[in-house]
């Protein structure tokens, strides 16, 4: 666990959006470019901060515990949960590898799928030193599914809603890219340009899961990132 005692709040230079929270839980509106742990390019992660949040709120005078149950990928937005309490860390541990939540992605593509909806299945392996993983077979890769449907066409992109049904890593960016859907400022899997703040169109809007502990019902969704194109989403879609 970290001491907070000496931090100073740096991330995005905002306070985290809190779009859920509970004794057990608390799901963050993640924005591109915060990391959710830490890794080698030494910045703090998002963890770091949600911490300093609970601990300023609840007045926490020592270590405040914070497991991360999910990640996503730095260029990518929007929910994150993490588990306040160890019970909650180790049944949603448990819910992710069991396949037992709900995920729902959107994305914004310069081509569209073959079909209106459909799945894309694939056998993917990483390349753990170039962080980037590829389309291979049975025998190498690890298994990968997703489910697809086209939402609207904005005037340079498709806007796709998706479910993975697997949890790979880079597993939408990659699978989308090997059918010539590429995610709009991902550079990594094909993209021709960045996106002026470094971000790739792909963002978390939504999660559904059995809470850990009370066993009710929870749907969380998103605040959609805050540029021109992802609001023409919402004026062109059923934002639900």
């Amino acid at each position: 666990m970290l001491n907070l005692k000496n931090s100073q709040i740096k991330m995005n230079n905002i306070d985290p959006e809190i779009l859920f929270e509970d004794n057990h839980l608390i799901a963050i509106n993640k924005k591109p470019g915060d990391i959710t742990q830490a890794d080698k390019t030494g910045d703090l992660p998002l963890s770091h901060y949600v911490k300093i949040y609970i601990k300023k709120k609840y007045k926490k005078p020592g270590n405040v515990f914070l497991g991360t149950i999910h990640r996503l990928d730095r260029p990518t937005s929007g929910v994150i949960i993490f588990a306040k309490t160890s019970k909650a860390l180790t049944r949603m541990n448990k819910k992710f590898r069991e396949n037992n939540i709900q995920k729902t992605y959107w994305a914004l593509v310069e081509k569209p799928p073959p079909k209106k909806s459909g799945s894309i299945e694939n056998y993917l392996k990483k390349n753990q030193k170039l962080n980037k993983s590829y389309i291979s077979n049975k025998e190498q890769g690890k298994h990968a599914l997703l489910k697809y449907k086209i939402l609207n066409k904005l005037n340079k992109y498709y806007h796709l809603e998706i479910s993975p049904k697997t949890g790979r890593h880079h597993q939408i960016r990659v699978q989308l890219s090997n059918i010539n859907c590429i995610i709009k400022g991902d550079l990594k899997y094909g993209a021709k340009r960045s996106n002026d703040d470094g971000s790739i169109c792909l963002f978390a809007y939504k999660i559904k899961f059995t809470h850990p502990v009370t066993n009710k019902k929870i749907e969380i969704k998103a605040n959609i990132p805050d540029s021109k194109i992802w609001r023409a989403c919402i004026n062109t879609d059923q934002y639900q």
